[in-house]
């Protein structure tokens, strides 16, 4: 009895010991460094001093960066929504096709993952820039059927960094939802049209409110990443098109300002804790709110 405690106690430190050493020589440390840089100073050059003081939180609520922050999280929130669109027919109609087709769809999902990000972008830019295949391709038709065409900008603005992240991010919406159709129990819906139900009551009664937890999963893991996208906006969105993570590479590479760079960095930090919290508030929510309805 004693030998079986002692070896799954062994168990545990050696399944414990390699995630939390990672975590904290990955995460925590860097974290941690990167936050006490956030309240020093710069002096001179290169030289930081640790004065732990809030100019730099001060400086990162200037109108300028605040003005960013909102911008980067409107265009993450407008991301999010149509990835949501676009994701949700996807996933169901994937979960709904037949189980042959349903591994290759899922394939045909993750398969950009298989490509570097930088260069699916560069494909974006010769699809999108004016002379490229999009306007080649309207160009094409506008001759088709006689009608004068200009090239239309599609490149360095905000619709580009939107059409970017969307591009990017739309697995990270499919997958959670798909697996929530999954797991979806389907005699619910069969007795739900035995009873009368009009499909707009099936989804909007019964489908949506089971697969929620798969709904915010889904928009977290693209708003977030979203959020933070830094090489998307630097090579489709102009001047007036970029965001936070942008304007913090600036300060890092740039300016040379390690303090506000990293105050900024932090504010970034804290407000992706904020969507964290919120979701397990959200979470907990629907846990108690079905404990009280079996009850």
């Amino acid at each position: 009895m004693m030998k079986q405690v002692g070896s799954h106690r062994l168990i545990f430190w050696l399944t414990f010991i390699p995630p939390t050493l990672w975590l904290l020589i990955f995460l925590l440390i860097p974290l941690s460094i990167i936050g006490s840089f956030s309240f020093s100073e710069k002096r001179g050059l290169i030289d930081i001093e640790l004065s732990w003081i809030l100019n730099n939180y001060i400086r990162a609520a200037d109108l300028i960066y605040l003005s960013t922050l909102i911008k980067s999280i409107g265009v993450a929130g407008i991301t999010t929504v149509i990835c949501f669109l676009f994701g949700f027919p996807l996933a169901l109609g994937i979960a709904s096709a037949p189980p042959r087709w349903k591994s290759i769809l899922l394939i045909a999902v993750i398969l950009p993952f298989c490509v570097n990000l930088l260069i699916r972008t560069y494909a974006l830019i010769a699809v999108f820039r004016t002379r490229g295949f999009f306007n080649f391709g309207l160009e094409w038709f506008a001759d088709l059927i006689n009608v004068p065409f200009e090239p239309l900008s599609l490149l360095y603005n905000d619709t580009a960094v939107i059409l970017g992240l969307v591009y990017v991010h739309l697995p990270f919406m499919v997958l959670p939802l798909y697996a929530g159709f999954e797991g979806f129990n389907k005699t619910l819906l069969e007795a739900a049209l035995d009873l009368g139900a009009s499909k707009l009551e099936l989804l909007t009664s019964i489908i949506i409110p089971i697969i929620t937890p798969s709904i915010i999963s889904g928009c977290i893991l693209v708003f977030i990443p979203a959020l933070g996208s830094y090489l998307t906006p630097e090579l489709l969105g102009g001047p007036n098109s970029q965001m936070i993570a942008n304007v913090i590479e600036r300060q890092f590479m740039n300016a040379n300002d390690w303090p506000f760079g990293s105050a900024l960095s932090m504010v970034l930090v804290y407000l992706t804790f904020g969507i964290l919290a919120l979701r397990y508030l959200c979470f907990n929510n629907l846990y108690l709110d079905k404990n009280k309805r079996r009850l």
